[in-house]
This record gives C-alpha cells, sequence and structure tokens, in this order.
C-alpha cells in the first residue's frame, strides 16, 4: 500500500498495455477514500468500452473526477489522496483544444507541488516506438517526453511497467556512473 504520510508524488510510466493503470490503483487498494482523476472522453464505442473496463476495476468507494482539460483545476480542488489516469490523455485534449500547453504544464507543475496528500499519476512512455509520420504526431511525442522528464523531476517517485513488472526508476538507488 502507499504510505500517504508525507504525501509522495509517484510518477507511473508504461507503453500501451504494460499494466501502468492497474499497478497504479494497486498502490490504493486498501485506502477507501481515494479520488480518480480521469481525463479521457468517449470519442466513439471502443473508447467508451474501454472507460468502463477501467471504471469496474476501481472501488465503489472511489470517487471519479472527470477533468479532460482542467486538470490544473481539479487537482487543486482535492485534499485527499489522488489518482490522475492518465496524462497522456490530458496532454492530447490540451493539444487538440489549442491551449497554451506550456502554460497549462506549468499550472500542473504548480498544482502537484501544493498538495499534501499523496498523489499518482499515470502516463504513457511514447518515445520508444516508431518516429511518428506526421508533424502533429511528433511533436505530441516530444511534448509527452517532456511532460514526462518534467512530472518525473518533482516526483518522489518513478515507476515503469514493462509486461505488468515494475521496475523502480526513482527514487535511483544505483550509484552515479562517471567516466
Amino acid at each position: 500500500m502507499l504510505s500517504t504520510d508525507n504525501a509522495p508524488t509517484i510518477l507511473v510510466l508504461g507503453g500501451a498495455r504494460s499494466g501502468k493503470s492497474t499497478y497504479a490503483e494497486r498502490l490504493f487498494h486498501s485506502h477507501p477514500g481515494v479520488t480518480y482523476i480521469a481525463t479521457a472522453q468517449a470519442w466513439d464505442d471502443e473508447m467508451a468500452a474501454r472507460i468502463a473496463a477501467h471504471q469496474a476495476r476501481r472501488s465503489a468507494e472511489w470517487v471519479t473526477v472527470n477533468a479532460p482539460i482542467a486538470l490544473p483545476d481539479a487537482l487543486s480542488q482535492q485534499t485527499g489522496v489522488v489518482l490522475v489516469d492518465c496524462l497522456t490523455l490530458w496532454l492530447s485534449n490540451v493539444m487538440l483544444a489549442e491551449r497554451d500547453v506550456a502554460a497549462d504544464v506549468e499550472a500542473l507543475l504548480k498544482a502537484l507541488a501544493s498538495r499534501t496528500a499523496a498523489t499518482v499519476l499515470v502516463s504513457n512512455e511514447v518515445g520508444e516506438g516508431i518516429v511518428p509520420t506526421t508533424k502533429l504526431g511528433r511533436d505530441f511525442r516530444d511534448r509527452q517526453g517532456t511532460l514526462n522528464q518534467q512530472v518525473a523531476s518533482v516526483a518522489t517517485g518513478v515507476v515503469k511497467l514493462v509486461a505488468g513488472c515494475p521496475l523502480v526508476v526513482k527514487p535511483n538507488l544505483q550509484p552515479e556512473l562517471s567516466i
């Protein structure tokens, strides 16, 4: 279970179907007062089915707040523990709404810094695949990588999921290498 004593911020990264959402949910498995901030929007039947599958896994005691774009505001309004799923869809929504991405990311980082309870954020690692063929795709990939770096820099912990297996990236218990 995730300790909530010192307001940890945990970033859970992974590729598609790596198990990141399930892992993040398990961090709160015995915590009844979780606020789940959802960023997904059901634009079609397939996405609606994905959202329904996520909802079915969650405890009935959890409260869901939908914040496809207003994530920083939603996060700032919460006083208890929070699970955000996911930063990737949030960034996509922000970009497609033609908002000021840098300003929205800055607002997110500010909201994270002001948290006094545990926060877990789920995000996709999108930079390990093929190079997108469109400018929008490359721009998204680059901004997602930068967003992940920015959140990781303020997080107390970073976990990467590979085939359902968690790898703790931060805190890094390995010594620094130098040549």
